[in-house]
């Protein structure tokens, strides 16, 4: 790419930064948004940046929803960019989904489930109809939930417990005790193992991954799978300091966590059993988590034995494209200078245009 230098352009790009936080602000007659608002009544956009932005922080990410005025890909890329300015310690145990103190868990492959279905915070059941209660100032905020009837299960049964008995689901694997790929300081590399497509998953744009996921399900890939388990929750992050060489709970996380089934016929050396995709996300992420869980099963079909013949199941062309920073930025710098490729293009079009009429006459050129 060729770029030139702006010159005399640094109060044209002040003034446009002024009127774009004008703009953000709004009529300055309406009262402004605070950031706690944010936090608390837009959760679901907050968790969203949170995922995508890699870092685990609602403040941090209600400040950049509204700095962004509500662009959640921009919020993302604020949160990302503060991100690298932030010392790192360590890092932390692997969470432990299974005591997670669970707010929401369903399967739709079991009835019966383990545990229990609970059904906790969730569209799924509501009409879509708008509410013009929520447009009036002052309304009434909405009554708390009532208690379960049942005490909850704790630790939950994971999807895992339903097969144990007769090996129908396989088991993960885990990859050795070298520390996990981190994406955000390595290079992405192919074929790439599954610690780091399921970080590039984790930090995917969720409409990219949900396009994906459809796709797959509508025949453009052999993945249509049924849902194990979506789970929603705290669970407890630990960290071991140096000093003391045993691990301490530092806090805790939401998080959303999926498992999908899928049926696979069985090879020379395994037998016939449910393999499983994976998906989880920071916050209230279901979708996200989701289609992560269905794109995650669809790459893993080198493991048994399909064939790639759709887009959701070529590796290089999922994780290289999926980031929306990456690709909002490769989109978006199209808008910058790039007056000396055009003119190399119009010069390039304008002899082939000669030509082209050159050859269409011939004659004339020779009378000339």
């Amino acid at each position: 790419m060729a770029y030139v230098s702006v010159k005399g352009g640094e109060k044209a790009i002040e003034n446009a930064h002024q009127w774009l936080a004008e703009e953000r602000r709004g009529d300055p007659a309406v009262e402004e948004v605070a950031v706690a608002q944010i936090r608390e009544q837009l959760s679901l956009a907050v968790d969203r940046v949170m995922a995508e932005g890699s870092c685990y922080d609602r403040d941090l990410a209600a400040l950049a929803v509204k700095q962004a005025g509500g662009d959640l890909p921009e919020a993302i890329f604020l949160v990302r960019a503060y991100r690298t300015t932030l010392p790192r310690f360590g890092g932390s145990e692997p969470v432990d989904t299974e005591r997670m103190n669970v707010r929401r868990r369903i399967s739709a492959a079991f009835k019966d489930i383990p545990g229990g279905q609970v059904l906790g915070p969730t569209f799924d059941y509501t009409h879509r109809l708008l509410d013009f209660r929520l447009a009036a100032d002052g309304a009434a905020p909405p009554e708390p939930a009532p208690l379960a009837n049942e005490p909850q299960a704790w630790p939950m049964p994971t999807i895992g417990s339903v097969f144990a008995h007769e090996d129908l689901l396989e088991h993960d694997v885990r990859s050795g005790d070298d520390a996990p790929f981190d994406l955000t300081r390595e290079p992405m590399s192919f074929p790439a193992g599954r610690d780091q497509r399921l970080q590039a998953l984790a930090r995917g744009d969720e409409g990219f991954l949900l396009s994906l996921a459809y796709s797959s399900q509508r025949g453009w890939g052999s993945t249509h799978p049924l849902c194990g388990e979506i789970r929603l929750g705290e669970v407890a992050v630990e960290f071991i300091p140096e000093e003391l060489g045993f691990p301490i709970e530092i806090g805790e996380v939401t998080l959303t966590e999926c498992q999908m089934l899928s049926g696979f016929a069985g090879s020379a050396q395994k037998a016939p059993q449910f393999t499983r995709g994976y998906g989880l996300a920071f916050g209230h992420s279901e979708r996200k988590a989701m289609s992560m869980a269905i794109v995650d099963r669809a790459l893993r079909r080198s493991e048994v034995g399909e064939d790639a013949d759709a887009p959701v199941q070529d590796e290089e062309f999922v994780l290289y494209h999926s980031d929306n920073v990456e690709a909002s930025g490769f989109v978006q710098h199209l808008k910058l200078p790039h007056y000396v490729d055009f003119q190399a293009d119009l010069q390039l079009v304008r002899r082939l245009r000669r030509e082209h009429f050159e050859r269409l006459n011939p004659s004339k050129e020779a009378a000339e």
